[in-house]
């Protein structure tokens, strides 16, 4: 009989917390590599928007920027709430990462690469597959053939493919995996679902994963924060299924705010550290030491 597969912090939690150390760059490089269908070695950890330290940011997605040997910028990104313009999010984000990585004077062919990886637990769009790929090509009108570069093309940009110049979109719909791993990449996919790594996946980078994101080598205050950090994403979950409504704007911040006090509460029951309670709801200590004392007179 199989060994119950060790508890494991997840994934998004990690590039949070651990996976931006040069140290654990195996994990990265072996997911990234599986889905890419290439040896991706990372050379550093960019500057990124999942940087930012407020609770909204913390629950609503979490990014990590990477730089790979070939300086091609791949974005991670991993969504839980539901978005319904999420794909024009998508190009944004590539757009901005090709604005910002290209000098004023620099001609046009140094554009660097992107490859924009979006891990969804929503379900986005109508299809019957997990994991969906977006390239860019020209196709003829009428006999329907595809542009290719020409010789001088081809030598600038060291390909001979247009789609390998554009952006490249990867969507892996979370949700629709049904949990039957096939190959090494599904292993990846039952991870990503299921925080579980099975003694018998032999993906790259999962053995690294398996020693690395232990939740039992973990510290208490590490656990605790963890933990912290998926009771506010279970209550999310419940306070958005329940008032989300299409379109609907009026008391989104006052709910976010509402949102905040309430896990602050559960963590001051739990005697948290009030520093842990600021950074995962973003609150001032001013308006903890507030709830904590009105919490007291029973308010």
């Amino acid at each position: 009989m199989a060994n119950k597969p060790r508890k494991l912090i997840s994934f998004d939690w990690a590039i949070k917390k651990i996976l931006r150390s040069k140290a654990n760059f195996e994990v990265l490089e072996g997911f990234l590599s599986e889905l890419l269908f290439d040896d991706i070695t990372i050379s550093e950890i960019l500057e990124s928007e999942s940087n930012k330290t407020g609770f909204d940011d913390k629950f609503n997605r979490l990014d990590i920027k990477v730089k790979n040997s070939k300086d091609e910028i791949i974005l991670i990104e991993i969504q839980y709430s539901r978005e319904l313009d999420y794909l024009q999010r998508m190009l944004y984000g590539s757009s901005k990462v090709i604005v910002e990585h290209i000098k004023e004077s620099e001609a046009y062919a140094k554009i660097v690469k992107v490859i924009s990886i979006n891990i969804l637990y929503f379900d986005l769009g109508v299809g019957d597959d997990y994991i969906y790929k977006g390239t860019t090509s020209f196709i003829g009108l009428h006999n329907y053939s595809q542009l290719k570069l020409d010789s001088a093309q081809a030598e600038l940009y060291k390909t001979d493919e247009i789609e390998d110049i554009y952006p490249e979109y990867y969507l892996i719909r979370i949700n629709s995996f049904n949990d039957v791993a096939k190959d090494s990449l599904d292993q990846w996919i039952y991870f990503l679902k299921n925080e579980e790594i099975r003694d018998d996946f032999q993906a790259k980078g999962l053995e690294k994963a398996r020693e690395t994101l232990d939740y039992l080598k973990c510290s208490e205050e590490e656990r605790q924060a963890f933990e912290a950090y998926k009771e506010s994403l279970h209550y999310q979950a419940s306070m958005y299924e329940s008032t989300y409504v299409i379109g609907k704007t009026e008391g989104i911040e006052e709910g976010k705010k509402a949102e905040k006090m309430a896990i602050a509460r559960k963590m001051l029951l739990k005697n948290s550290d009030i520093e842990l309670i600021m950074e995962l709801t973003s609150l001032t200590e001013v308006e903890i030491e507030n709830l904590r004392l009105n919490w007291g007179n029973g308010q």
